[in-house]
């Protein structure tokens, strides 16, 4: 999972988001397009609602199909060009020609590619202001912050950045065999060294409190993954970027759950209900959130400086962790199930 943190002059109607989604929906790949993405039911059901509340938490359902093409097979097909039109007429095509043969040997096969389908889960706490995707990879999180700031009018967001960097605490825990208050750490972890050499320890199922693990970290190998345990009821992987990995919810998060409880509602309710108490305590494990646009927002707010009111910037998307502002006009229209979380 990756957490960020939503400004707070950004207040909506679920009725208002589903509306603004709704002008951004999935639609398979046409013929020849390569890509495309949007907007699905989060429950599965056709022409369902595309954002849905289950005890105050909104749950949206993101979806991306790509058309799956060798490059092998895009290779030979130009080739076959390339050399149909030497034989016609005794010359080779130029470098701007081979260009164009490629896109015509992509329009080609693209009908007959095979797909691709892959669906994240969004999750929206307005009480706590996080927006939770439930993706690890940075550049999958970036273009659904991106849709979304298109489609939502006035939000803003910026990653979830902390006081201590998760490296420098992961580093703390190892040496010192004292996890914070509330956490434990298991038997999984991932060392690597900062020099030239990126030497490269795991481990895996095993115990992490030893003499070894002490010496890698003060040879200067840095974790990059360590397994925690929170509250002896929800087990994952806390990484050095700050992304949560692995969530598995232990037993004692079901007792008093019957047998045939299930379905979407109440996956929902336990996966949020879990993490909307996990993220803080880990943000204060790791020495409370630092200081952010949107931080520096809420703070302003709560001074009365800033009305809820106040209008946002542009849109605009910086890599690393840096503000997403969406626009304030309404965007134009755009062109295999698991539980939450």
């Amino acid at each position: 999972m990756i957490v960020y943190r939503i400004a707070p002059q950004w207040q909506v109607e679920l009725t208002q988001v589903e509306e603004a989604l709704a002008k951004a929906p999935f639609l398979e790949c046409g013929a020849t397009q390569e890509k495309s993405l949007g907007w699905v039911p989060p429950r599965g059901d056709a022409h369902g609602p595309l954002a849905e509340s289950v005890g105050g938490q909104w749950i949206l359902r993101f979806m991306v199909e790509t058309k799956v093409l060798p490059g092998s097979v895009l290779a030979r097909r130009v080739k076959e060009k390339a050399e149909r039109i030497e034989q016609e007429t005794g010359r080779k095509p130029g470098k701007k020609e081979s260009k164009e043969l490629k896109d015509e040997a992509k329009l080609d096969l693209l009908p007959m590619a095979f797909t691709k389908q892959g669906s994240m889960w969004v999750w929206i706490d307005t009480a706590s202001r996080l927006l939770v995707l439930d993706t690890s990879a940075q550049g999958r999180a970036d273009e659904v912050v991106t849709l979304l700031v298109e489609s939502l009018p006035g939000l803003s967001v910026s990653l979830i950045n902390t006081q201590t960097s998760p490296q420098a605490a992961m580093s703390h825990w190892l040496a010192t065999q004292e996890p914070p208050v509330g956490f434990t750490v298991d038997r999984e972890c991932e060392l690597k060294s900062a020099d030239e050499a990126k030497a490269v320890v795991r481990y895996a199922r095993h115990p992490l409190d030893i003499e070894e693990v002490q010496a890698h970290i003060a040879a200067g190998k840095l974790p990059t993954k360590l397994a925690l345990t929170w509250d002896d009821r929800v087990s994952f992987m806390l990484t050095e970027g700050l992304q949560i990995k692995k969530v598995a919810f232990l037993d004692t998060v079901f007792e008093g759950t019957k047998a045939d409880d299930g379905g979407f509602d109440t996956d929902v309710a336990i996966a949020t209900g879990e993490l909307v108490k996990l993220i803080p305590d880990l943000i204060e494990a790791l020495g409370g959130e630092a200081e952010s646009g949107v931080a520096s927002a809420a703070q302003a707010m709560a001074a009365g400086a800033v009305p809820s009111s106040a209008p946002s910037a542009p849109a605009r998307k910086t890599a690393g962790g840096g503000m997403v502002t969406g626009p304030q006009e309404a965007p134009e229209d755009t062109d295999p199930e698991s539980a939450p979380f």
